[in-house]
């Protein structure tokens, strides 16, 4: 069993990465959504290069409300997924029908279409709403279980089990700082120890120095 101060030794990994901004390069609440619902399964590069021309075109929701799901092949037809996503992102639009109205509260956010609690986290992240759960990305998902914090298998499992040994001042940007080190330093095969904030505490650190 870790017994590790997780809420102490995440402090400076926090203060590294606290005000850096989603890889995502959004410009307001609505773009932000969309392209997070674009990018599951798909990567945040791949959805910064396509989404310019989808927003030239539709630039906030009321726009997007009066087109139909086929009407964005155009400019997404190249994303995964991409044509169960385009009838989500135009029914969220028909939903809401203004960009004034995009919710940042966890039951709402989680109510619309194509976006379950990961997507849901990063979007009040950025908008500053107070955090109701952690995010939990692939890379959180790799990195937790090196630090020895959960072995949970799934998204939903490891947030609680961060949410449980973490007080919630942390949870807005614990999820997104985890992330960040784990595209930066400590990468899927040859991990960066000697430069990670965290290898003094790290389990995976500990037994492949």
């Amino acid at each position: 069993m870790n017994t590790t101060d997780w809420a102490q030794e995440l402090k400076p990994l926090i203060a590294k990465y606290k005000n850096k901004k989603h890889p995502l390069d959004y410009g307001n609440l609505y773009q932000l959504m969309v392209m997070v619902i674009l990018s599951a399964q798909d990567s945040d590069a791949h959805i910064n290069k396509v989404a310019p021309a989808l927003f030239d075109k539709y630039p906030d929701l009321k726009s997007l409300a009066k087109a139909e799901a086929e009407d964005l092949e155009p400019y997404i037809g190249k994303v995964r997924n991409f044509s169960t996503k385009s009838g989500w992102l135009v029914e969220i639009a028909k939903t809401l029908k203004d960009d004034k109205n995009i919710p940042t509260t966890m039951p709402e956010l989680i109510a619309l279409k194509g976006i379950g609690r990961k997507s849901a986290n990063v979007i009040m992240r950025e908008a500053e709403a107070k955090a109701e759960g952690i995010m939990v990305d692939l890379h959180v998902l790799r990195v937790v279980p090196r630090l020895g914090i959960s072995q949970a298998k799934t998204g939903d499992k490891m947030e609680k089990d961060m949410m449980a040994v973490l007080p919630q001042e942390m949870w807005s940007d614990v999820g997104m700082a985890i992330s960040f080190l784990g595209r930066e330093t400590c990468r899927p095969t040859n991990p960066k120890h000697d430069e990670c904030l965290l290898s003094a505490v790290c389990d995976y650190c500990k037994a492949h120095g």
